[in-house]
This record gives C-alpha cells, sequence and structure tokens, in this order.
C-alpha cells in the first residue's frame, strides 16, 4: 500500500512487529501467484501479551468521552475514504476480489463504521422504579470487556470490521485474528485505519499465528469474554462448543446452501439474470451465495436456457479488470475441491448444462441439472457452480427449500408479493429476498441465520446488543425493615 507500512508485521499493544514464533505465514495473490508479504508468526506468548495488554486498555477505553470514542469511530469511516483506491487494490490482490465486488466491500465497511459511530452514546443508565420502598434500581448498559474476532478470507475486511467496529464503539477492546489466507486485507489493515483513525494504544491487536501452533487458545484463554467467528460450520461448531465450556458468549455466522426459489408466475429473464449475479458474484465464495436454484417445472426449461446463456456471456479472469465478475478462488486448493465436486455431482446423476473449466486457482462456471440429493446441492459449493431443480408447486418448492441443515439467506421470485410473502413465512431461514438475489446486507437491518447457520444477529443496534451487557445497581435510600 503506497502510504502504509508494515504490512507484514503483527500489531500487538500498539506496536508494528514480528511475531516470535519460529513459523512463516506467506500471503499470496490468488490469479497471478505472486508473494505479498511474509509474517513472522505470532506465538502463544504473543496471543498472552495481547490479551494482558487488551484487559488493561480496555480500562481506560470504556471511560472514554463518547463524543470522543464516536469521533475515533467516524475517522476510521473517513480513512477508508481517502484512502479506497489503495484498499481496493490489495483486496484485489490478496483475496482475488473483483474491482466490483471490492467496492462493494468497502462500500459495507463504511456503512457498518457510520452506524457503530452511533454506539458510544447508547452505554448509558437507565433509571427505574422498584416493587421495594425506598429504593431506585439503575440498569446500566456496560461493554462486555475483551472480545476476540476471526475472520474468513472471502469478505476479509467487512466481516471483521463489522465485529471489531462493533466492539470498539461498544466500549471493549479486541483481539483480531484473520484467515492466514488474508492476513492484510482481513486484519493489518484494519489496525492501519484505526491507528490513522485515533485509536489508542493496546485497544485493538492483530496477531497472524500459525493455528496448527496456538491451537484452542483463542477459545479457551481466560480473558476474552466473547467470541465472533465469521466462517465454515464445522469450526462455528467446535468453537461453540468451547465457549460453552469456558461459560463464553459466542457470535456465530457460518455456512449457508441458499435457494433461489422461482414460482411459475415470475419474470423469467429477470429471474435469471438476478439469479446468476447472486450465484457467481465473487466466484460464489459468499455465504449468502445462490447454491441451489429451485425452478418450476413449467417454466423451467426457460429459465435453464436464458441461466446458461448469462453465465456465458459473464467475464472471467485478471480480478483486476473492471468488468471482470467471476475472478479466482482463494487458492489452487479450493479450485481443486470444486472441480472434485463438480464431478461427484455428476457421478450421483446430475446432468452437465454448462461445463466449466479450472486454470490453476480461476475457475470458470459450472451450470447442472438435478436434484437436492447430488454433492452440489446439499453441500455448500463456495465456488462458480450452480444446481438447478424442478419443483411442482409451492408446496413442494417450500420443501426443497428447507431440506437442509443451513438457514442463512434466500430468495423467491412471483409477480404475486402477497404469494411470496406467505412462502418467506414458512422459509426456515434468517433472510429471504422477493424478486431479489440471495446476497443482500444493510448496516441497518438484522443480519443473520437459522439452524446451523449461526447463533446471533449483526445490524440495526442489534449488533450493540451483542457486545454489551447490563449491570444492575440499586440503592436503598432509607433504611429497609427487615424480620431480624
Amino acid at each position: 500500500m503506497s502510504n502504509y507500512n508494515n504490512l507484514h508485521h503483527n500489531y500487538i499493544n500498539g506496536e508494528w512487529r514480528d511475531g516470535t514464533s519460529s513459523h512463516e505465514i506467506v500471503t499470496s495473490n490468488p490469479f497471478t501467484g505472486e508473494e505479498i508479504a511474509t509474517f513472522k508468526a505470532a506465538s502463544l506468548d504473543d496471543l498472552n501479551e495481547s490479551y494482558e495488554a487488551l484487559e488493561k486498555a480496555q480500562q481506560q477505553w470504556r471511560e472514554t468521552n463518547p463524543y470522543v470514542m464516536s469521533q475515533i469511530i467516524e475517522q476510521a469511516a473517513q480513512v477508508m475514504i481517502n484512502r479506497r483506491e489503495e484498499l481496493i487494490d490489495l483486496l484485489v490482490r490478496e483475496s482475488g476480489s473483483t474491482v466490483i465486488k471490492a467496492n462493494v466491500e468497502v462500500d459495507a465497511c463504511i456503512g457498518v463504521i457510520k452506524v457503530a459511530a452511533e454506539y458510544p452514546f447508547l452505554l448509558e443508565t437507565t433509571v427505574a422504579r422498584s416493587a421495594i420502598p425506598n429504593k431506585t434500581n439503575h440498569i446500566i448498559r456496560k461493554p462486555a470487556g475483551v472480545v476476540t474476532v476471526i475472520g474468513p478470507f472471502n469478505f476479509p475486511m467487512f466481516l471483521a470490521m463489522r465485529s471489531v467496529v462493533t466492539a470498539l464503539a461498544s466500549g471493549n477492546t479486541v483481539l483480531l485474528k484473520p484467515a492466514s489466507t488474508t492476513p492484510i486485507t482481513g486484519g493489518i489493515l484494519l489496525a492501519k485505519i484505526f491507528e490513522e483513525a485515533g485509536l489508542p494504544a493496546g485497544a485493538l491487536s492483530v496477531v497472524v499465528p500459525k493455528t496448527s501452533e496456538i491451537g484452542d487458545a483463542l477459545y479457551t484463554h481466560p480473558t476474552p469474554n466473547i467470541i465472533s467467528f465469521t466462517g465454515s460450520t464445522e469450526v462455528g461448531q467446535r468453537i461453540g462448543e468451547m465457549a460453552g465450556r469456558e461459560i463464553k458468549r459466542s457470535i456465530l455466522e457460518l455456512g449457508g446452501n441458499n435457494a433461489f426459489v422461482v414460482l411459475e408466475d415470475a419474470d423469467v429473464d429477470y429471474a435469471a439474470r438476478s439469479a446468476v449475479f447472486g450465484r457467481f458474484l465473487h466466484s460464489g465464495q459468499i455465504c449468502m451465495s445462490v447454491n441451489r436454484l429451485i425452478v418450476h417445472e413449467s417454466v423451467f426449461d426457460e429459465f435453464a436456457e436464458k441461466f446458461v446463456k448469462y453465465t456465458k456471456g459473464l467475464k472471467v479472469g485478471d480480478p483486476s479488470q473492471a468488468d471482470v465478475l467471476v475472478g479466482p478462488l482463494i487458492d489452487e486448493h479450493e479450485a481443486r475441491r470444486v472441480e472434485e465436486a463438480v464431478k461427484q455431482a455428476i457421478e450421483e446423476g446430475a446432468e452437465m448444462l454448462l461445463e466449466g473449466k479450472r486454470e490453476g486457482a480461476l475457475v470458470y462456471p459450472y451450470v447442472l441439472k438435478g436434484s437436492n440429493d447430488v454433492y452440489s446441492a446439499r453441500t455448500e459449493m463456495f465456488g462458480p457452480v450452480a444446481t438447478l431443480i424442478s419443483h411442482t408447486g409451492d408446496e413442494d418448492a417450500l420443501r426443497l427449500a428447507n431440506d437442509t441443515s443451513a438457514g442463512l439467506s434466500g430468495a423467491v421470485h412471483s409477480a404475486d408479493i402477497a404469494r411470496a410473502q406467505k412462502f418467506a413465512a414458512g422459509w426456515k431461514t434468517g433472510m429471504v429476498h422477493i424478486n431479489d438475489q440471495s446476497v443482500n446486507d444493510e448496516p441497518r437491518i438484522a443480519f443473520g441465520g437459522e439452524k446451523a447457520s449461526g447463533v446471533g444477529r449483526f445490524g440495526r443496534h442489534i449488533t450493540f446488543d451483542e457486545f454489551t451487557t447490563y449491570q444492575w445497581v440499586s440503592v436503598q435510600t432509607e433504611q429497609r425493615p427487615y424480620p431480624v
């Protein structure tokens, strides 16, 4: 980044420095393979030092004047506005984001920061009457303490930012652990942004450890009060289990196997274009991405033809090119995983409607026709693979949509809004978008999933609720009679 240095260092207690582990972590451009930075990994000692510093800093940070705290948070948004092109460049280079997706991500960060700037003023005390004579009750909203944030690689900056900025704006201090494939855009840049915004040293630490070295220490360490994790359901289940054992709160935003439902009265051409965007934005590496397309049998062939046509028209390749929608997956391992998943789906009876291909980490879109039982439909693909499934009516479509352990997002297309709303009411998922696609997020709306897609919500003041707690302090103004 032209004006930022030390992008290969951990950020611990306000200092930029190498980790003390003997391991190294290398981050590379997934499209070109070019090495971007090499980190000396953080060790358990670094983790312990970070938590100790965060615990000390929290006592001072929570007492900061709310106007000052809010100004610091607001300034972080301004830093992002000023450095927008630098941020987009690094998102493209490190995470394989297309320019379109990187702009969406930066905008989402700025939006969530602006909402969080209101939170310092919500750390207030409510005075309530008591059932006991001569007693006054004080209900005090307080920060939870120290928060651990563990981010993913797909929207690394935003999915870390939404927890980090909310936790900070609520008076907490934060330890951030980014994904090892995106340590800069998912971690180091956030530290740079808040440092430039004037956040006091010690209020935020960013560590880049070797997971195999630190093990479960992020979840079991006695200091953090809350663990915020975005990532796979499998890892989230383990974190939830460990946090529960340690009596820590966990906020988990996990996987999705999202359906896109087309009823027979839908505008088929519009639905097809909507579905293509919702499936292939960021190569399908979004927890909200369309995974299954459940289409009424009477319009199935028409929809499939249009969906394939529009998919063929997508620009695939170098994510730095402004018109590219489908760039590389995060690494070749993920690309090979997707390739093998398609083979398995075909072996299980899926029909190939559009055959893609793999070039390194780049996967050209695949379109399959199948059922809920083929591998590409029963599994979150997290790649550019769409599976089209036929349904016979609303009841059948709802059964198919609900036939998954996930419940994050979905979309339904119909000319009859009341009909679509009735469909949404029966759908066991956290979010439903009528006559749109499933990839939506707004900072003032409740975001989150049901079933195995997670625990907790983001957005509005709900996120503030997740990162704060209450204390009841009562005052007895006159002596109370006791039967002793």
